[in-house]
């Protein structure tokens, strides 16, 4: 899996799978915070945001490569 930003300077960078398709639908965006990693609808980008804190992202992406 590749990633593409879709970020602004004005705040975190945001990162897209390259599996989210050509039309950019229903994919999630997530960005690098200080010790957290944040999730967003990709088609709703100023609305609401979720909080992971870095160990449970990475043992959730561990959990989805592994299935």
């Amino acid at each position: 899996m590749s990633i593409r930003s879709s970020g602004d300077a004005s705040g975190p960078e945001w990162f897209k799978s390259s599996y989210s398709g050509s039309d950019n639908n229903d994919c999630v965006e997530v960005a690098r915070v200080s010790g957290a990693v944040s999730v967003r609808d990709s088609k709703d980008a100023p609305g609401p945001v979720i909080g992971i804190g870095a160990r449970a992202w990475s043992r959730f992406v561990a959990y989805a490569a592994a299935g």
